[in-house]
């Protein structure tokens, strides 16, 4: 492969007129850049992407944290940051952070080292006194998963407003007995998600069963079927449940179809996020829709307008709920 220098010397110019020339320039002279360009075509030369953003002081690398690849949500929300970013000339690196601080810092270590320019976080188990600090100095914006205190900036929805919908549809059904398949609450949206189901409760005069609040410690679909096996265990059963994730719900409709109950005859259910499994259920899956593609290209904007210093304010979208035939 050939080198500038090599451009410079067959051209007969300095590899700084070269470095000119590639950079487009207007100081070098009509004849000068033809001699150039001729000697690029020649000797097939191409420049390097990572040394020229090197010059400028970027990378175009945006790195993308999320606490596990596997899980379907982060889907059409990566899709929304990819397309997006892409028609803007930069690049997207997925980190997977496993809640491991290790990674973390790794990821960390990237924008401090000028290796990446800014960090889209959708990790909810982030230690969040590092992301604030590197937040001062650096480009970062938050999405789905955001700061209370707005110290960074964030596009999401209203997560209790969304779940107070979602169980006051299951109340004017007729339901009374609700129960709740809930996440770890040391996470915004479990303890947002909460207060919604809570609300929605109270506003009919219906108390909240603490036997029928399960807490699981996954978000996994197994998770979901174990915390629906266990509500079923109580000597009052409910006869609806409001699950945080359409993860945790889906795995609940495969224990009520294991036990041959009838959704939603014998037990209504309703999820959260829309993912595309939750229409290829047996019956498919009443949830709150996220518009998470949405919410993918917002946050890629706001994380590019920060890296050219550009003012971004925090964004809350709206919510929708699909009722199918769980409810």
């Amino acid at each position: 492969m050939a080198t500038i220098r090599e451009v410079a010397l067959k051209a007969g110019v300095s590899v700084a007129t070269v470095s000119r020339v590639l950079n487009k320039s207007d100081t070098v002279r009509e004849q000068t850049k033809q001699k150039v360009e001729q000697a690029i075509r020649e000797l097939n030369y191409e420049p390097s992407v990572l040394g020229r953003n090197l010059r400028n002081s970027q990378s175009k690398l945006l790195l993308i944290l999320i606490p596990n690849i596997s899980n379907p949500f982060y889907t059409k929300i990566i899709k929304g940051i990819e397309d997006t970013v892409i028609e803007k000339g930069y690049n997207i690196l997925l980190c997977e952070t496993n809640s491991n601080p290790k990674r973390e810092a790794i990821y960390f270590n990237l924008v401090r080292n000028r290796l990446a320019d800014g960090i889209i976080s959708m990790d909810p188990t982030v230690d969040k006194e590092k992301l604030y600090k590197l937040a001062s100095n650096y480009p970062i914006v938050q999405c789905s998963e955001y700061d209370e205190s707005g110290i960074i900036p964030y596009v999401s929805i209203n997560n209790e407003l969304a779940a107070y919908h979602a169980v006051k549809h299951l109340i004017k059904l007729g339901n009374r007995k609700i129960a709740l398949i809930n996440f770890d609450e040391k996470f915004l949206y479990s303890r947002e998600r909460y207060r919604g189901f809570v609300k929605a409760l109270e506003e009919f005069e219906i108390p909240v069963n603490k036997d029928w609040v399960y807490h699981t410690d996954k978000l996994t679909f197994d998770s979901g079927q174990q915390a629906m096996r266990i509500l079923l265990t109580q000597k009052e059963k409910p006869t609806a449940v409001f699950a945080v994730s359409d993860i945790l719900a889906i795995g609940a409709l495969k224990e009520l179809n294991e036990q041959g109950l009838c959704v939603p005859q014998d037990l209504a259910i309703v999820g959260f996020d829309k993912i595309s499994f939750s229409n290829m259920t047996n019956p498919t899956l009443t949830t709150v829709s996220q518009p998470m593609y949405k919410m993918g290209c917002l946050s890629a904007e706001m994380i590019i307008k920060k890296i050219n210093g550009e003012k971004v304010n925090s964004c809350m979208l709206e919510h929708e709920l699909v009722i199918r035939d769980s409810t």
